[in-house]
Formats: structure tokens, sequence, C-alpha cells
């Protein structure tokens, strides 16, 4: 197999050094390496790149992952670590006190009881962490012997730590005001969510830790909205409930027929460790390595590959603001 190019290696310098990117942005960079492809309209191209991203990745036990923030539908990449074993909590720079905290507020947030996936800045800050540290010998006046650290743990430093949380993106606030999960959350804990047995949508059969229920309380079916949305964007569609026949209520907005609702079939990246599922859909177009082999003149008229590269690196390393001032400075060379 080929080694992974600068354009591969653009792609993930740019997770690595800013964290998960927006569906938008992430697409923007993938533009700029490919001499202007966009991924809407050359979708294997963009999946081979990636494809071959995650079977080197794989060596390593990271992959690059796609996921949707279920609070908003917006579509996120990310590089996540597949393995959480003792050895990778080592690299984390929380400590045991704060990973328990989390651990609480993670919990408390998947099994809020409507499925709103938010708790309130109180809540949050009255969670125990005191049963999510495990004594080793499991006696009964283990709760005694717990660290210091544990007993000690300050209101402050929980509300500190929350902020940490929120700022790293573990932990969101949701368009309410409440406390969610924040997208690396999603991206890291799709094995968690399935290993705790949390209930996940009936259409992308992802965790629905933000979802519509079903009307009849009798009925565990659960739904994103946005998922909704596609799903009943016919107006033809049958609105039943696949679990019990229930007719299943209208969202608002819902009736806009808006089409640029988020696909949940297509918010996974390939992935190296997995074969790709029937239910997934995909289209055909040329290989990278085929884009890699043509003649740079014949598909960027007027760029060298060199001015090119250039390009793309500048894209990855600056802001998403950067595009103003560059038509700015084009204007005046007209000017001139």
């Amino acid at each position: 197999m080929a080694p992974l190019s600068w354009r591969h290696h653009t792609l993930l310098q740019a997770l690595l050094s800013r964290g998960p990117l927006p569906e938008r942005d992430f697409h923007a960079l993938f533009s700029a390496i490919s001499g202007g492809k966009n991924p809407a309209t050359h979708r294997q191209l963009f999946n081979d790149t990636l494809l071959k991203i995650n079977k080197e990745l794989s060596y390593l036990q990271f992959e690059l992952r796609a996921c949707i923030n279920q609070y908003d539908g917006t579509v996120y990449y990310g590089v996540v670590n597949n393995i959480a074993d003792e050895e990778s909590k080592l690299g984390s720079k929380y400590s045991v006190p704060q990973i328990a905290f989390y651990k609480g507020l993670l919990e408390a947030i998947v099994h809020e009881a409507g499925n709103d996936g938010s708790i309130t800045n109180i809540e949050a800050l009255n969670t125990r962490i005191e049963n999510q540290v495990v004594i080793a010998d499991g006696l009964q006046d283990s709760q005694s012997r717990l660290p210091t650290s544990i007993t000690n743990f300050s209101m402050s430093q929980k509300e500190k730590t929350l902020n940490e949380l929120i700022q790293d993106r573990w932990l969101s606030y949701t368009s309410t005001g409440k406390i969610g999960l924040g997208i690396r959350s999603f991206l890291d804990l799709r094995g968690w969510f399935r290993s705790n047995d949390i209930p996940s949508c009936e259409v992308c059969n992802e965790a629905g830790i933000k979802a519509s229920t079903c009307s009849n309380e009798g009925c565990n079916v659960r739904i994103h909205e946005y998922c909704l949305k596609k799903k009943f964007s016919q107006r033809k569609a049958s609105r039943a409930c696949r679990g019990c026949g229930t007719e299943w209520p209208r969202l608002e907005g819902e009736d806009d027929g808006v089409e640029d609702v988020n696909e949940p079939g297509e918010d996974q990246a390939p992935s190296a460790n997995r074969p790709p599922r029937t239910r997934r859909r995909g289209v055909k177009s040329e290989p990278v390595e085929e884009n890699e082999r043509t003649d740079p003149s014949a598909t960027m008229p007027r760029r060298s590959l060199r001015s090119n590269k250039a390009e793309a690196v500048k894209v990855a390393q600056e802001a998403p603001s950067a595009g103003p001032s560059q038509s700015t400075r084009s204007s005046k060379r007209r000017k001139n």
C-alpha cells in the first residue's frame, strides 16, 4: 500500500491541532487539498481518502470518525482512540476525582427521564462521585476507605471541572441553557453507549441521547429529531411507529419540506476496523491515488502542485474567518 500523501497528512494535522471539525469546515479543507473537488459530488473520492487514512491509523488503534451532534444535527469529524485501557487513561489531563465527576455527569445525562439529554447546572454540581470509584477488594466498608481526593472533592472543584469539560468539548451548553454531552463525547463514547445498553434510535441505530419518544407510554421506541424530519419528509410516508403502530406526532418545522437535513446513514467515516454496513449508501467515483497520478495542469489549470499544496496547508492552519481577508487582498490587487 502506498504511504499517506501530504493531502492525508493535512487532513490529520487539522483534526489533531484544532480538534473535531464541523462537516462544512472539513469538506472545505478536503476541497482545498483535492483541487477544488467537492465531497458532495465526489463522494467516493472522499470516502476512499478517509478509508486510506483509517487503514494506517488502525495500526495505532486510532480512527478518523464522523458523528452527529444530537442537539443541533451538525455532523462533525474527529480522530478517536479505540482502546479504553488503563494505559490510555494515563494520557488524560484530568485527575481521578475529575474523571469520576465526568462519569457521574455522563450517567445523569444519558439516563435523564425526559430523553432530553441534558441536566441543569444545579443537578450537575450535586452529582455524587463516590459510587464512580471501584475499590479492588470489594469489602462492605470500602466506602470508608475511599481516597481523600474523592471524599474531599469540593463544590468549587466541581464547578471548575465542569467549566473545563465544557471548554474541552466533553460537555456542552444546550440551546435551553442546560448541560449536555459535547461533541467529543459523541465521538469517543459510541462503544460505551452500546455496551451500557443505551436505547438507540430506530432510524440510524445510534444512541438516542437527545431523541423523541413514541407517544404510547408502553413503547420504548425513540428517534432523533433530525432522523424524524428525514424519515417523514415525504407527506405520503407512513407515520406509524415501528414498535406499536401508534401515529407519530408531528414536530415543529417538519412540514417545511427542508431537504438539507443531515442523513443519519451517511455520518460514518469509512473505517478499517469494520466492514461497510449494507444500510449505508455510497456512490462511485475515481480513487484518490488516480487523482495524484494525473497531470496537475489538466485538473488544476494555471496552478502547480507546489502552490496547491502550500495553499492547502495554509487553509488547514488558518481560522475559518480567513476567507474575508483573502477576498479583501484580491480586491486590492484588482484596484491596482
